[in-house]
């Protein structure tokens, strides 16, 4: 594929790889203690010239209850194992938990800069504390730029040569405009339910007028309400057969979203997963298939207005033998059950 760069975006970019973001960073401001967040990575630049095809980021400890934001393009990979001491999850006692996010399989130009999101917890930091986040870009075979040094107390971490991204815990009234989660909407982030691919917790947010075209029915659709920062949305539905042929949805799309994609999330080998899928979800003869957290869902992206509670997402889905059909998915809280 020919890329093309005009002089004003490639002195924008020369601009970002040398320098304010000639290292990898966070565009958070500080955080308030014990409050759910978005934190935000920003990668300049790739290998020496080669771009980025992987991007791995160690969590620290503290950093607790992680959900990451898929990226179109991106296989995405979480990585679980024991927390160092046990954390409150509104009473409950949790030991594990996501420790490793992975983004694989991309391509991020080096005369680009991209960010990758992660919502969490801050829990167990002091104010005035900080979280140094080690993070690692792969690019092809033999490239690769570590983000891994972590400054001792007192000395400045952009005098180290290979900073790990630090995101500060705010110290007094300091606060962080627009990302720090208040608990409500912070519940939505913790265990209690499967992630799906919005990384939200299930909802119950109403009934969707039910739908039909060919011998396809549609019925209990949803979505949920958004975060602020939070660009990506998921859809759920029920999707039944009641023909003698099997079928396939092979598209959605949407007013509201720059495009819809059809995707899975899965564990694999204690490793959580989510992929794309191309080739659409088939819908076997007799059959219902439901499009739900934690399995497969529609990832709106490129949302032009955040989804609120109590409006209502248009989208239009469409099937390989059925045709096409317009369904209403109603926002639910962002709270999980």
């Amino acid at each position: 594929m020919k890329k093309l760069l005009s002089l004003g975006t490639a002195a924008i970019a020369s601009l970002y790889a040398g320098g304010a973001f000639a290292h990898a960073s966070f565009a958070n401001e500080p955080v308030k203690p014990e409050s759910y967040f978005v934190a935000v990575l920003q990668i300049p630049h790739g290998c020496d010239g080669k771009a980025t095809n992987e991007v791995q980021v160690t969590l620290p400890e503290g950093f607790v209850f992680a959900k990451p934001q898929p990226k179109a393009g991106w296989e995405l990979e979480v990585i679980k194992g024991d927390y160092q001491k046990p954390y409150d999850d509104h009473g409950k006692k949790v030991t594990s938990g996501p420790v490793e996010i992975r983004w694989k399989g991309g391509d991020l130009p080096d005369e680009f800069y991209d960010t990758f999101a992660i919502r969490g917890k801050v829990s167990g930091i002091e104010a005035g504390g900080s979280l140094a986040f080690k993070t690692i870009q792969l690019c092809g075979k033999d490239g690769k730029v570590a983000w891994d040094e972590i400054a001792a107390p007192g000395v400045d971490p952009h005098s180290l040569k290979s900073p790990a991204p630090v995101i500060k815990v705010a110290a007094g009234d300091d606060t962080m405009p627009g990302m720090a989660g208040h608990d409500m909407q912070g519940h939505n982030m913790h265990g209690h339910g499967a992630m799906d691919g919005s990384g939200m917790a299930g909802a119950d947010p109403g009934t969707m007028e039910a739908a039909k075209v060919g011998d396809i029915e549609l019925s209990a659709g949803f979505t949920k309400a958004m975060l602020p920062g939070q660009p990506v949305g998921g859809g759920f539905v029920i999707i039944k057969n009641a023909g003698s042929s099997d079928d396939r949805l092979v598209s959605a799309e949407s007013p509201v979203a720059g495009r819809v994609e059809l995707h899975e999330m899965a564990m694999v080998n204690d490793v959580m997963k989510m992929r794309q899928l191309n080739d659409g979800i088939p819908v076997p003869a007799g059959q219902t298939v439901e499009l739900k957290p934690g399995g497969l869902h529609m990832m709106f992206f490129d949302v032009k207005h955040p989804f609120v509670e109590g409006g209502s997402v248009p989208v239009k889905l469409t099937f390989e033998k059925a045709g096409t059909v317009e369904i209403v998915l109603p926002v639910g809280p962002a709270k999980g059950k």
